[in-house]
């Protein structure tokens, strides 16, 4: 299964680290960030997971939460939070998925169908596709897919930066140009006529070609 942008995001039930889960209950009415590592104790998701939890309170303030989600059974995580407390300062203060028979890594398309159906023995060059994150709306739609290599630490940072897009894109029918940060100058979306646009935006905007309408980030 081959997963893009817009697909609702597949529903699942799971053990995690905080007890047991259905998905789309789970994340309610709020945003969610699934990020996925291809096996405990491994030594780059060890940094990524201190990193998540030393930031979750960004995540929290954008009614966003954040779940991570390993092959290995739930039993490792428990035992891996410790050594990451020990490590980057910061054990995972959010709940963490186990896959041990694989069975979700193949729903999201992150192992293949043919992959098995068992964690056991699997070494993290086995499981290396599974090292993706998902950005998902309150609607259950997929609204970011990222994949990185096993030898690159995500960068959370980006993924907030796309998430406060998002939400100003949801709100405001407003796009963000390259490198944007929050206050700074966006774009009236391409969806918007210039009619609509005029009574969204009556002091109007700048326009250096007639596609590219440039007004301030609203709110801000």
């Amino acid at each position: 299964m081959t997963l893009q942008i817009g697909d609702t995001a597949p529903d699942f039930e799971a053990q995690t680290t905080q007890g047991p889960i259905r998905f789309h209950d789970w994340i309610g009415d709020s945003w969610c960030v699934l990020f996925s590592h291809p096996k405990d104790f491994t030594p780059v998701c060890t940094t990524e997971l201190g990193y998540m939890a030393k930031i979750k309170p960004d995540f929290d303030r954008r009614n966003v939460k954040i779940i991570g989600f390993s092959v290995d059974p739930v039993t490792n995580h428990a035992k891996w939070a410790d050594d990451i407390r020990e490590t980057q300062g910061y054990a995972p203060n959010y709940p963490i998925i186990g896959d041990p028979d694989l069975t979700i890594s193949k729903l999201y398309g992150m192992l293949p169908a043919g992959a098995g159906a068992s964690s056991e023995g699997r070494t993290p060059s086995d499981n290396q596709t599974v090292r993706n994150v998902f950005v998902i709306g309150p609607d259950k739609k997929i609204k970011l897919i990222l994949v990185y290599p096993m030898t690159t630490g995500r960068n959370f940072d980006e993924v907030l930066r796309v998430i406060d897009s998002l939400q100003l894109a949801a709100k405001h029918k407003v796009s963000t140009p390259a490198n944007w940060q929050q206050g700074e100058d966006v774009i009236i979306a391409g969806s918007v006529s210039d009619d609509e646009a005029r009574q969204i935006y009556p002091q109007g905007w700048k326009a250096p070609k007639p596609y590219i309408r440039i007004v301030p980030q609203p709110g801000s």
